[in-house]
């Protein structure tokens, strides 16, 4: 069974034990932190995008890859019918002891239990797709998730900027990539790592054509400050 730091973290956080952020090495040779703090973030400290996003919410909502459940927890304040996915026990012990209502402890890849108005997947949701190669079969299986007039929401960033640029304006990828936005990275928290995790970062016009080549709408709602960006996709009439 896969070690849940996420959860760990999470979980320490909730109970009060909180002494550390996780850290996170990519293959982009970058050493980052995830602050546990700001997964617990109201509405308030959430970056525009994230509240655009919580604002366009209609109906029934799956909120995929939920985390500590803070977009949960404000969309059902707001009286929504919201279920909270992660496949992260920690995760979903979090939520159920934050308050929220309706949980599913799953991978996305694995529910069919009903049909959704909405399918949240923000803080870079889509990454979970991990290759560009998986998408389609993604697609298909989250069309089977959606109601006749239901949509998708989701965040996500054009990581080009991390590359090395030339002269001419071009960039230098490494001839072994497929695809730029494609990263394994792997997380550490109190002295354990996590096994490596392949997890995808789509350019906006990438994400159009993959959209449009599985019968999905998709429309650039808006930008963020940093190549980041919100997406609406819905289905064909």
């Amino acid at each position: 069974m896969a070690k849940d730091i996420l959860g760990k973290a999470l979980l320490d956080y909730q109970s009060g034990k909180y002494s550390e952020d996780i850290k996170t090495y990519s293959s982009l040779d970058e050493e980052d932190i995830i602050p546990i703090p700001y997964l617990f973030r109201d509405f308030k400290k959430m970056p525009p995008l994230e509240q655009k996003a919580l604002k366009l919410c209609k109906g029934n909502i799956l909120d995929i890859g939920c985390g500590a459940g803070s977009h949960s927890l404000y969309l059902q304040k707001k009286g929504f019918a919201v279920t909270a996915l992660d496949q992260s026990p920690g995760a979903i012990e979090t939520c159920k002891i934050r308050g929220i209502e309706h949980t599913v402890l799953k991978n996305i890849q694995d529910f069919k239990l009903q049909k959704y108005d909405t399918l949240l997947m923000l803080m870079n949701g889509i990454g979970i797709v991990g290759k560009l190669k998986n998408i389609d079969q993604f697609f298909t299986h989250l069309k089977s998730l959606l109601k006749p007039k239901g949509q998708i929401l989701l965040d996500s960033s054009d990581i080009i900027y991390m590359y090395d640029e030339d002269e001419d304006g071009g960039y230098w990828i490494p001839d072994n990539q497929n695809y730029y936005g494609e990263v394994t990275f792997e997380m550490e928290y109190k002295g354990e790592k996590s096994e490596p995790l392949d997890w995808l970062y789509l350019d906006y016009n990438t994400l159009q054509r993959a959209a449009n080549a599985n019968n999905l709408t998709c429309e650039l709602v808006n930008k963020g400050k940093h190549y980041d960006y919100l997406a609406r996709l819905t289905l064909l009439e």
